[in-house]
C-alpha cells in the first residue's frame, strides 16, 4: 500500500523521523493524498442528500448577492483546478516540454481533476440549498470548507517553510495557484457561515429568530442571545415569547401521532380479540370435559374457584388493548430517535478519548526527553475533543428534550380529543380529575422518560467500554471492582452517587497492588483509571434512576392506554337522512346509560313532524332527560333507530357557561349577525342584564358562569341555542331556573307558537303545566316508557294518567294559563319593555367594578346559591320606560377572572428563608457540615493517591514493602469509606428536612385554602388552585430537594477542583479570576431568563387544565352543536401558548450548557497548558490529579449553574404556595365561646339592625334588617332580583360578615361563635345540589354517625327508597363526580335526605325544589311540613305557591324588609309588593286552594 502511494506521489509516503524533531512536519505525499481525500470524501458523501432537492419542484428563493458571491468563488476555484491541470499537461506534453525528462507523478493529474469535479459538486450543492424551502445555509458545506481549510494548512506551512529554508520558490506557478486557491477557500468558509436570508425567512425571523439561524448559530445556540439579553434587562412576559416553529407546533406533531396511533390501536384490538377468543375456546373445551367428571374433581374445582376470582380481577385490568402506546411514539418519532442515538453514540465514544489523552499527557511529563510540541498538541487535542463532545452532547439533548416536549403535547392533545368522543361506559371509569391527571402527570412522565430513553443502551455501553479500558490499564484486578459494583447495586439506589466511584476504585486498586509485588501504582495507571471511574460514575448513578422512571412510566402507560383505547360514542346511533318525513323519529328505542345496566328508556317510538312543538312531561326519574340524551346520541343503544333531519341545538337542564364574554357564549363560534343577535338578546330577556354588566356583552363570565344567576345562565344558554339557528331544538327544562313571569315571556317570545322558534322543531321537557295548552303535542313518560302521546285537550279528554295529574296539580295553573293565553293574544308584545326587577334599575355598586355590580344583585357570588334560580332578573311591565343608564362603551372591570399574578425579577431571599425554616435549621446545618467534611476527605484521598503514585519512582526496580502498600490501601480506603458514610448521613438528614418542609408547606396551604372566604373561589379559576396543589407541591416534594442537594455538592465540587488545580499549578490562579467573571455574567443572564420562562410555563399551564375541565363539564353541549373541531383547535392553541415558554426554556438550558462547557473546556486546556509549561518543576502525580479534576469540572460547573437556576426557578413554587397560604381567612373555626351541645334548642332567630356589605369599599346590600322569627315558625322569603334574599341566609352561616348589627340565635350572638360551631348546627338545602363521587351512603352520612336503618328511613321520607332499593348495590351505589349519574331532581332529593339526617333546629331551603316536578314538589313540601314541624324553616321561594302555607312571608326589596306577615294578610293588601308578585305568578287571594290561616294548621 505504502509503495503504491509512493509511486503515485513520486515521493516518500511516511517517515517517522519527520515527527522526531523539535519542529515536526508531515511528508508531502500525506499532504497530497490523505489530507486532500478526507474533506473531499466528506463532500461527496453529503452530496446525494443535497441533490435530492434538485428533483423536487419547490419554490426557489430569489437570487441573492450572497448566493452569487458563493457561486463566483466556487467558479474561481474551478478555474484554479483547471489551470493546475493545464500546467501539468503543458509541462509534460507541451511544445516546450522535454520528452526525455521524467513525467510528473499521477497525483498532479488526479488532484486537479478531483478538485475540479468537487467544485462543480459544490456549485450544485449551493444551488440545492437555495431551492430548499426556508434554508439559510448548509451545515455540511460549512463543515466541508472547515475541513478543507484545516487540512490544507499543513501544505500551506510546508510550502512556506520550504521556500523560507531554501530562500527561493522551487515551483512558482503551483505555489501561486495553491495560495490563490487557499485564499478563495477561506473566503468560501466565511461566506458559508453567513445566513442567506430570503424575504420569506426575513418575515418569519421577526416572529422567531431561529428561522434565520446559521449552522454555527444553531450549534452554539447564538440565535437565542436576543431573548437572554431581553430577559436580563427586564422580566419576560408572555408577549415576548416567539412564535413556535411550524414543526414544533401541537398540530404538526399530533397529526402524525394520531395517524400512527389509529393503526397501532387496530392491531392491539385485533390481538386482544384473538386472546379473548382463545380464552373462550379454552373455557368451552374445559366445560365440555367437565360434564363427565367424578365427584373428587368437582371438590377440587370448588377450591380452585377462589383462585379464579383473583384471576378475574387481574383479567379485567388487562381487558383493554395494551402495548400499543410505546410503538406509536417510537414510529412517530423514529427519525429523531435515530438521529439522537447516533449523536449519543459518537459522544460516548469521544468521552473515552480524554482519559487516553490524559494518559499520554502524564507520560509526556514523566519523559523529560519528549519534545515540547507533543505536550502542546495533547493540550489542544484535549480542547478539541472536549469541544466536539460539548457540541454533540448539546445537540443530542436538544433533540431529546424537544422530542419529550412533543410527546407530552401529543399525549395531552390525544387525551383531550378522546374526552370529546368517549362513551359513557369509558367516561364513568375516569373522573374529570383523573383525566386531568393523565394530561398533567402521566404525559409528563413520558416527557421525562423520552429525555433519557437512550441511556437504556448508552449506560451499559459506557460501563462495558470503561471496564474494557480499565482492563487494559489494570488487568484482571478490575474484576474485583466489578464484583463490588454488582453487589452494591441494591444499595446504590439510595447511596450517594459519589461513593460509588470510591467503592469500585478502592477494590480495584487494592487488588491490583496486592496480587503481585511487581504491580506498583504509577501516576499513568492511577489517574487514567480515576478518570475512567469518573466516566463510570454517571451510568452507575443513572441506571437506578432510569429503572425507577421506567417503572413509573409503565404505570402511566397502562393508565393512558386504558383511557385512550376506551370505546367511543357510537356515531352511527343517529342517522341524518333528510328524506324522512318526520323531523325527529325514534323507532322502538331501548337505551341504557351504560352497556351492562338496566335500560332507562324502553321500546320508545316517536315521530315528530317538522315545525312542531312537543312537550315531554313525567315525574322525577321517569326518563325525560334520558330521552333528550338518547336523541343526542349520548346513550348506549340496545335496540331501535333514531333519525334527525338537519342540525341540532341543545339547552341542558343545568346551563353550561364558558369562561368567556357574554357575546362569545351566545355566538358560540358562529359569525356575528348584528340584527339576529339583537333580536335573540331581546327575546331571551337579556337586554337589561347587559345594562347592569360593566362591559355589557363584552363582560367576561367567570368559570361555570359564576357571576351570573341561575336564571341568567339559563337564558344565555337558551340564547346560544336560538342564535345557532338550528333545525331541531332539544330543550331540557330551560324554564325551571327562571321566575314564572320570565318563563312566560321566554315561552311567548322564543319557544311558543308565536316565538322566534315558531317554524323550528322543538322538544321541550317541562314541569310547568301552564305552557302545556300551547304545545302541539305532549309526550307523557312513566318509568322510561311512553304512556300517552297527544294534544293537551285530547289527553285531558282521554281521562288517563295525564288527566289525573292535571286534575291534581293543574287547577290554578291551567286556569291562569288560559287567562294568560287570552291576555297574551290581546296584548301587543312590542309595547312591553323589560325592566330589571329591583325598584331601582341601576346597580348600587361602583360601575367600574364587575364584582360590585354583580354582587349587588341576587347572584351575590356565593357558593350556596351560585345558580340562584328565581333570578330571572326581568319582569314585564306595560307602558313603562326602562330607566337604566345605558353605556355602549366598555367599562373597567368587565374582566372577573383577572390574569394570574406572577412574581417577576429575582426571588426574594425571604422565600429561601421560609423554605429553610420549613426544613429546620438543625437539618440544614448538619447536612451541610457532613457534605463539607466529605469534600475535604475527597480532596485528601486524591492527594493521597497522587502521593501514592510517587512510590513507583521511589521503589523503581526494588521490592515494594508490604507495610507501605498496606498503609497506602488502608488510608485510601478509610478516606473513601468516610466519604460514603458522610454523604449517606448528609443525604438522610437533607431528605428528612425536605419531607418536613413539604409537609409543613402543604399543610399550611390546604388548611388555609379550606378557610378562605367564598369570594376567593368565585374569582379564582379552579385550574389555578389545582395547579398549586399539583404542579407546585410536586415541585416542593421532589424537585427542590434534589436541586438543593445538587447545588451544595456542585458548589463544593467546583471549589475543590479549583483548589487542587491551583495547588498543582499556582499560575492557574491568574486564569481563575477572568473565568469567574465570565461565569458570573453567563449565570446572571441565564438565571434571569430561565426563572421567568419557568414562571410563564407555570402560568400558561393553568388555562390548559381550566379549558379541559370546562370542556368535560360541557361535553354534551359541544357534541350536540357539533363543535368538537373548534374545541380541539382551541385546545391546540392553549397548549401552543404553553409551548411558547417551554421551548425557549429548553433552548436556554442548551445555550447555558454550551457556554459553561466551553468555560470548563478552557479550564481543562489551561490546566494542561500550564502543566506543559511547568513540566520540569511538576511531578506526574500532580499533573494527573489536576487534569483529571479539570476533566470533571466541565459537568460540575454546568450542573452548578443549572441547579442554582433550577433552585431559583423552582423555589417560585414555594412563593406560589405561600401566596395562597397567606390569603386572609374567614373568622376562626372554633373560639373560646362554645355554645351548649344541644344549641339551638328552640330555633329563635333575632335580627337587630343588621347591615351587610360584600367588601368595605362597596355599598350596603342589607340595610338595617330588624325582625324576630319565633321557634318552629315557617318563614317564606321573597323579593325581586337583588333584594337580598340569599344574602340574608348567607349571613346566618356568616359566609358574609356583618358591618353593623347582630343576629341572635336562641339568645347567642352568632358573631361570637366559631364558624364550625355555627355552621354544624344549621342545615341548608341548596338550590344547586352538591354531591361527591363516592357511595350513596357516603354522600348521606360522610362521618358514619348514623345506622343503615336511620338512612333507609330518611330515604323513604325523601321518596327515594324505592329508587335506591332498585339499584343493584343499594346504598353502596357509586355516585359519579358531581352526581352526574342521577337526575337533577334525584340529587335534590338526596340533599333533602341529608338534611333530614342532621335534624337541625334551623333549616334553610334555597329554592330547593326548582328542579323537581310538581308531584314530587308537593311530596317534599309535605315531608318538610311533617318532619321539620319542630324546626324553624326559612324558605327562599321560587314557586310562590310553595310558601303560601308559611307562618309568615318576608318580602325584601333593596335590602330592606318591606312586608312581613302571614300570606293571607299580604294577599289581601292590594297595594302590597307580595300581592303584585302573586298576581304576576297568576295566584290570586280568592283562588288559592290553600287554607287561609295556615299558622294554626302548623
Amino acid at each position: 500500500m505504502s509503495a503504491a502511494l509512493e509511486e503515485y506521489c513520486g515521493s516518500v509516503f511516511w517517515n517517522a523521523s519527520y515527527l522526531q524533531r523539535p519542529d515536526p512536519d508531515l511528508p508531502i505525499c500525506v499532504e497530497q493524498t490523505v489530507l486532500v481525500w478526507f474533506p473531499l470524501a466528506f463532500l461527496w458523501l453529503c452530496a446525494p442528500w443535497h441533490f435530492a432537492n434538485l428533483c423536487k419542484k419547490s419554490a426557489k428563493a430569489p437570487l441573492s448577492k450572497l448566493h452569487i458571491c458563493k457561486q463566483v468563488v466556487a467558479g474561481l476555484l474551478l478555474l484554479t483546478a483547471i489551470a493546475e491541470l493545464a500546467l501539468t499537461l503543458g509541462e509534460d506534453y507541451g511544445p516546450s516540454s522535454d520528452s526525455t525528462a521524467q513525467k510528473h507523478p499521477a497525483v498532479l493529474y488526479t488532484n486537479p481533476v478531483l478538485f475540479a469535479v468537487s467544485w462543480i459538486v459544490v456549485m450544485l450543492c449551493q444551488e440545492c440549498v437555495r431551492r430548499r424551502p426556508r434554508a439559510v445555509d448548509s451545515g455540511s458545506l460549512f463543515v466541508f470548507w472547515l475541513l478543507q481549510v484545516v487540512c490544507a494548512v499543513f501544505q500551506f506551512q510546508s510550502l512556506l517553510r520550504d521556500a523560507l529554508n531554501k530562500e527561493e520558490i522551487a515551483d512558482l506557478p503551483r505555489f501561486c495557484l495553491f495560495y490563490i486557491s487557499y485564499g478563495l477557500q477561506l473566503i468560501a468558509l466565511v461566506l458559508s457561515a453567513i445566513a442567506d436570508v430570503s424575504p420569506e425567512v426575513k418575515r418569519m425571523s421577526q416572529m422567531n429568530p431561529e428561522a434565520r439561524a446559521t449552522f454555527l448559530s444553531r450549534i452554539t445556540f447564538n440565535w437565542f442571545n436576543s431573548m437572554v439579553i431581553k430577559g436580563y434587562k427586564r422580566p419576560l412576559v408572555q408577549e415576548d415569547m416567539w412564535d413556535l416553529n411550524e414543526k414544533d407546533s401541537t398540530q404538526a406533531f399530533c397529526q402524525g401521532f394520531e395517524e400512527v396511533m389509529a393503526k397501532e390501536l387496530i392491531k392491539a384490538r385485533c390481538s386482544l380479540q384473538k386472546k379473548q377468543n382463545k380464552r373462550k375456546t379454552k373455557s368451552d373445551h374445559q366445560n365440555g370435559l367437565a360434564k363427565g367428571v367424578s365427584q373428587d374433581v368437582l371438590v377440587m374445582e370448588e377450591t380452585g374457584k377462589k383462585k379464579e376470582k383473583k384471576k378475574k380481577k387481574k383479567d379485567s385490568e388487562s381487558e383493554y388493548p395494551n402495548s400499543w402506546l410505546v410503538p406509536t411514539i417510537a414510529k412517530t418519532s423514529k427519525a429523531v430517535l435515530l438521529e439522537s442515538a447516533f449523536l449519543k453514540l459518537i459522544q460516548d465514544l469521544l468521552s473515552f478519548a480524554s482519559p487516553q489523552l490524559l494518559k499520554l499527557m502524564i507520560s509526556f511529563t514523566q519523559d523529560k526527553s519528549s519534545h515540547a510540541w507533543t505536550g502542546y498538541l495533547y493540550a489542544v487535542l484535549l480542547l478539541v475533543v472536549a469541544f466536539l463532545q460539548s457540541v454533540i452532547l448539546q445537540q443530542y439533548f436538544q433533540r431529546c428534550f424537544i422530542l419529550g416536549m412533543k410527546v407530552r403535547t401529543s399525549l395531552m392533545a390525544a387525551v383531550y380529543k378522546k374526552a370529546l368522543v368517549v362513551s359513557n361506559d369509558s367516561r364513568k371509569e375516569s373522573t374529570a380529575g383523573e383525566i386531568v391527571n393523565l394530561m398533567s402527570a402521566d404525559a409528563q412522565r413520558f416527557n421525562d422518560v423520552t429525555n433519557f430513553i437512550h441511556l437504556l443502551w448508552s449506560c451499559p455501553l459506557q460501563i462495558a467500554l470503561a471496564i474494557a479500558f480499565l482492563w487494559i490499564e489494570l488487568g484482571p484486578s478490575v474484576l474485583a471492582g466489578l464484583l463490588v459494583m454488582v453487589l452494591m447495586v441494591p444499595i446504590n439506589g439510595w447511596l450517594a452517587t459519589k461513593s460509588r466511584g470510591f467503592q469500585v476504585s478502592l477494590a480495584t486498586f487494592a487488588v491490583f497492588v496486592s496480587v503481585s509485588p511487581d504491580n506498583i501504582l504509577d501516576a499513568e495507571k492511577a489517574f487514567t483509571s480515576i478518570s475512567l471511574f469518573n466516566i463510570l460514575r454517571f451510568p452507575l448513578a443513572m441506571l437506578p434512576q432510569l429503572i425507577s422512571i421506567m417503572v413509573q412510566t409503565a404505570v402511566s402507560k397502562k393508565r393512558l392506554e386504558k383511557f385512550l383505547s376506551g370505546d367511543d360514542l357510537d356515531t352511527m346511533a343517529i342517522t341524518r337522512d333528510d328524506s324522512h318525513s318526520a323531523a325527529v323519529s325514534m323507532t322502538d328505542g331501548t337505551y341504557a346509560w351504560e352497556r351492562d345496566t338496566e335500560p332507562v328508556l324502553k321500546n320508545v317510538s316517536l315521530d315528530i313532524k317538522p315545525g312542531r312543538l312537543v312537550a315531554v312531561v313525567g315525574a322525577v326519574g321517569s326518563g325525560k332527560t334520558s330521552l333528550i340524551s338518547a336523541l343526542l346520541g349520548e346513550l348506549h343503544s340496545l335496540k331501535g333507530r333514531i333519525n334527525i333531519k338537519g342540525s341540532v341545538a341543545f339547552v341542558p337542564q343545568q346551563a353550561w357557561i364558558q369562561n368567556a364574554t357574554v357575546m362569545d357564549n351566545i355566538l358560540f363560534g358562529s359569525n356575528l349577525d348584528e340584527e339576529r343577535y339583537r333580536s335573540v338578546v331581546d327575546a331571551c330577556a337579556l337586554g337589561p342584564d347587559l345594562d347592569l354588566l360593566p362591559g355589557r356583552d363584552q363582560t367576561e363570565i367567570g368559570e361555570k358562569g359564576i357571576n351570573l344567576s341561575g336564571g341568567q345562565k339559563q337564558r344565555v344558554s337558551l340564547a346560544r341555542a336560538v342564535y345557532s339557528s338550528a333545525d331541531v331544538y332539544l330543550l331540557d327544562d330551560p324554564l325551571s331556573a327562571v321566575d314564572s313571569h320570565v318563563g312566560k315571556h321566554l315561552f311567548e317570545r322564543v319557544i311558543g307558537p308565536k316565538g322566534l322558534l315558531k317554524d323550528k322543531t322543538r322538544i321541550l321537557v317541562t314541569h310547568g303545566i301552564s305552557f302545556l295548552p300551547y304545545v302541539d303535542e305532549i309526550v307523557v313518560l312513566v318509568n322510561g316508557v311512553v304512556s300517552e302521546v297527544g294534544s293537551y285537550d285530547g289527553l285531558r279528554a282521554s281521562k288517563g294518567a295525564f288527566s289525573e295529574f292535571l286534575e291534581t296539580y293543574g287547577k290554578e295553573e291551567s286556569s291562569n294559563a288560559n287567562a294568560n293565553k287570552a291576555s297574551a293574544q290581546e296584548s301587543d308584545f312590542e309595547q312591553i319593555e323589560m325592566l330589571p326587577e329591583g325598584l331601582e334599575p341601576q346597580a348600587d355598586g361602583s360601575p367600574e367594578d364587575i364584582v360590585s355590580s354583580t354582587l349587588k344583585r341576587e347572584n351575590s357570588l356565593r357558593h350556596s346559591q351560585r345558580h340562584s334560580k328565581q333570578n330571572g332578573s326581568m319582569r314585564l311591565r306595560k307602558n313603562s320606560s326602562v330607566r337604566s343608564k345605558k353605556d355602549s362603551g366598555d367599562k373597567k372591570g368587565q374582566r372577573l377572572i383577572e390574569k394570574e399574578t406572577m412574581e417577576t425579577g429575582r426571588v426574594k431571599f425571604s422565600v429561601y428563608l421560609q423554605y429553610l425554616r420549613s426544613m429546620g435549621w438543625c437539618f440544614i446545618t448538619w447536612s451541610f457540615l457532613f457534605y463539607f467534611i466529605q469534600n475535604v476527605a475527597f480532596i485528601g484521598q486524591n492527594l493521597w493517591l497522587s502521593d501514592w503514585t510517587e512510590d513507583s519512582v521511589e521503589y523503581f526496580n526494588t521490592t515494594y514493602p508490604n507495610h507501605i502498600r498496606d498503609m497506602r490501601i488502608g488510608v485510601f480506603g478509610a478516606l473513601g469509606m468516610a466519604q460514603g458514610f458522610l454523604v449517606f448521613l448528609g443525604t438522610i438528614l437533607l431528605a428528612d428536612g425536605s419531607i418536613s418542609a413539604s409537609r409543613t408547606l402543604h399543610t399550611s396551604l390546604l388548611s388555609n385554602i379550606l378557610k378562605v372566604p367564598m369570594v376567593f373561589f368565585d374569582t379564582t379559576p379552579s385550574g389555578r388552585i389545582v395547579n398549586r396543589f399539583a404542579k407546585d407541591i410536586f415541585t416542593v416534594d421532589e424537585i427542590i430537594p434534589m436541586s438543593f442537594r445538587t447545588c451544595i455538592l456542585c458548589l463544593l465540587g467546583v471549589l475543590g477542583t479549583l483548589f487542587v488545580i491551583c495547588l498543582a499549578t499556582p499560575i492557574f490562579t491568574a486564569v481563575v479570576v477572568p473565568m469567574a467573571v465570565i461565569y458570573y455574567f453567563v449565570q446572571r443572564f441565564y438565571v434571569a431568563t430561565s426563572r421567568q420562562l419557568r414562571r410563564l410555563d407555570s402560568v400558561s399551564r393553568s388555562p390548559i387544565y381550566s379549558h379541559f375541565g370546562e370542556t368535560v363539564s360541557g361535553i354534551s353541549v359541544i357534541r350536540a352543536y357539533g363543535h368538537q373541531q373548534r374545541f380541539l383547535k382551541q385546545n391546540e392553541d392553549t397548549i401552543d401558548q404553553n409551548l411558547k415558554s417551554v421551548y425557549p426554556w429548553i433552548v436556554s438550558n442548551r445555550w447555558l450548557a454550551m457556554r459553561l462547557e466551553f468555560l470548563g473546556n478552557l479550564v481543562v486546556f489551561f490546566s494542561a497548558l500550564f502543566a506543559v509549561i511547568s513540566r520540569d518543576s511538576l511531578n506526574s502525580g500532580l499533573v494527573g490529579l489536576s487534569i483529571s479534576y479539570a476533566l470533571n469540572v466541565t459537568q460540575t460547573l454546568n450542573w452548578l449553574v443549572r441547579m442554582t437556576s433550577e433552585l431559583e426557578t423552582n423555589i417560585v413554587a414555594v412563593e406560589r404556595v405561600r401566596e395562597y397560604a397567606e390569603i386572609k381567612n374567614e373568622a376562626p373555626w372554633i373560639t373560646s365561646n362554645r355554645p351548649p351541645d344541644d344549641w339551638p334548642t328552640a330555633g329563635n332567630i333575632h335580627f337587630e339592625n343588621y347591615k351587610v356589605r360584600y367588601r368595605p369599599e362597596l355599598e350596603l346590600i342589607l340595610h338595617g334588617i330588624t325582625c324576630d322569627i319565633q321557634s318552629t315558625e315557617k318563614i317564606g322569603i321573597v323579593g325581586r332580583t337583588g333584594a337580598g334574599k340569599s344574602s340574608l341566609t348567607n349571613c346566618l352561616f356568616r359566609i358574609i360578615e356583618a358591618s353593623e348589627g347582630q343576629i341572635l340565635v336562641d339568645g347567642i350572638d352568632i358573631s361570637t361563635l366559631g364558624l364550625h360551631d355555627l355552621r354544624s348546627r344549621l342545615t341548608i338545602i341548596p338550590q344547586d345540589p352538591v354531591l361527591f363521587s363516592g357511595t350513596l351512603r357516603m354522600n348521606l352520612d360522610p362521618f358514619e354517625k348514623f345506622s343503615d336503618e336511620e338512612i333507609w328511613s330518611v330515604l323513604e321520607l325523601a321518596h327515594l327508597k324505592d329508587y335506591v332499593r332498585g339499584l343493584p348495590t343499594g346504598l353502596q351505589h357509586e355516585v359519579s363526580e358531581g352526581g352526574e349519574n342521577l337526575s337533577v331532581g334525584q340529587r335534590q332529593l338526596l340533599c333533602l335526605a341529608r338534611a333530614l339526617l342532621r335534624k337541625s333546629r334551623i333549616l334553610i331551603l334555597d329554592e330547593a325544589t326548582a328542579a323537581v316536578d310538581l308531584e314530587t314538589d308537593d311530596l317534599i313540601q309535605n315531608t318538610i311540613r311533617t318532619e321539620f314541624s319542630h324546626c324553624t324553616v326559612l324558605t327562599i321561594a321560587h314557586r310562590l305557591n310553595t310558601i303560601l302555607d308559611s307562618s309568615r312571608v318576608m318580602v325584601l326589596d333593596s335590602g330592606k324588609i318591606v312586608e312581613f306577615d302571614s300570606p293571607s294578610v299580604l294577599l289581601n293588601n292590594k297595594q302590597g309588593h307580595f300581592y303584585a308578585m302573586a298576581k304576576d305568578a297568576g295566584i290570586r287571594g280568592g283562588e288559592t286552594s290553600k287554607p287561609t290561616d295556615i299558622s294554626t294548621d302548623l
